[in-house]
């Protein structure tokens, strides 16, 4: 009998020991059996040794709209998918009014959504079910990301242009606090325990913010990342994992004291999330790549694999109980000029469905 390489060999001289008992025959093919189903077992074994994930794109999903999009929040409970676009919606619904869209942020408990509506410098609340529009609050210049902290029931919208945090109150849907950041924020992630991180892009750092206070608690230098736009956290072990696109590096930190822990190398990076059951962090990059690091434990961690997707698929949401990833993206022309984003091609917009 063939015994693969990959193997282990303690299972193979236990495997060649069956083969060789002179035992009865129904014995004997039972012990066949057992042995296929060791073999079976241990190629398992060895394709989970390898590290890889199974990831690929499994459909896209078209949306006859186009122009230009940012952030994807997937929303696995209630299955659904949220999407920014900058031009009329085709699809389960549509809010409009939200020029400039960035980013959406849901409350499931109280059924409202919150959208960064950057060229209007405010939030746009809308009715989860329906769609409707529930009301707006003024932000600061250009609101970008958004996140929702449910530790403090708040809502925080990081405006870019004027560096600082919006902060508005969930149960009032009125802002009760603006915090100045000193830099241009990008992606906020809360720790549910009284504390929001968000990337400072133009200074390299990580900015906490304290959740009681609403004020900044400490900031922490990424070493070895550039221009952090990425951001999520493993909440269990308060790991931050930071996805820098300006030297296309992951990062990953203690937020308790910032503590740099590793780093490897990804691509272009914008968008960033954690799967805190099968402990992997995926970087979305515009070259069509999504880079998967694994947490094997709180201070230990392994490169896995760059999954194919698509060029422009550079941001990516993850449904936290299907564990599948999806990314907007589009078909685009040549660019112009090195330094000038390429033109979309009419009515290719999408969503790739990514994963086993």
């Amino acid at each position: 009998m063939f015994l693969p390489e990959n193997i282990p060999t303690f299972l193979q001289i236990f495997i060649a020991y069956c083969l060789k008992q002179p035992i009865m025959k129904y014995t004997i093919n039972l012990l066949r059996i057992s042995c296929l189903l060791i073999l079976l077992a241990a190629s398992a074994f060895n394709a989970l040794a390898q590290g890889k994930t199974g990831f690929h794109i499994i459909k896209d999903l078209p949306v006859k709209s186009s122009g230009g999009w940012d952030y994807i929040t997937v929303d696995g409970a209630n299955k659904r998918i949220y999407t920014s676009s900058t031009t009329t919606g085709d699809s389960l619904g549509y809010v409009p009014g939200t020029p400039g869209v960035h980013g959406i942020a849901l409350v499931n408990d109280l059924n409202k959504g919150y959208i960064s509506a950057g060229r209007a410098n405010k939030v746009v609340i809308f009715d989860l079910n329906t769609f409707k529009v529930l009301g707006e609050v003024t932000a600061g210049t250009n609101p970008d990301a958004i996140c929702y902290d449910p530790f403090g029931k708040k809502i925080y919208a990081f405006n870019g242009r004027s560096k600082d945090a919006t902060v508005i109150d969930v149960t009032t849907d009125k802002a009760v606090a603006t915090i100045p950041l000193d830099a241009k924020p990008e992606t906020g992630v809360s720790d549910g325990k009284g504390k929001i991180y968000v990337n400072a892009e133009t200074t390299n750092e990580i900015v906490v913010i304290n959740a009681t206070t609403l004020k900044v608690e400490t900031r922490y230098k990424i070493d070895g990342g550039d221009e952090p736009s990425g951001l999520d956290m493993d909440r269990a072990t308060n790991r931050l994992f930071i996805g820098c696109g300006g030297n296309k590096t992951m990062v990953i930190m203690d937020a308790t004291n910032g503590k740099n822990l590793a780093k490897f190398p990804i691509g272009g990076c914008d968008g960033l999330v954690f799967d805190p059951q099968l402990k992997i962090a995926y970087a979305s990059n515009g070259e069509g790549t999504i880079s998967a690091v694994r947490e094997i434990s709180a201070d230990k961690f392994e490169f896995i694999e760059n999954i194919v997707t698509e060029p422009s698929a550079r941001t990516i949401g993850i449904d936290l109980v299907t564990h599948k990833l999806y990314l907007p993206a589009a078909k685009t022309e040549p660019p112009v000029a090195p330094a000038t984003r390429p033109k979309q091609i009419p009515g290719t917009f999408h969503v790739i469905e990514v994963g086993k």
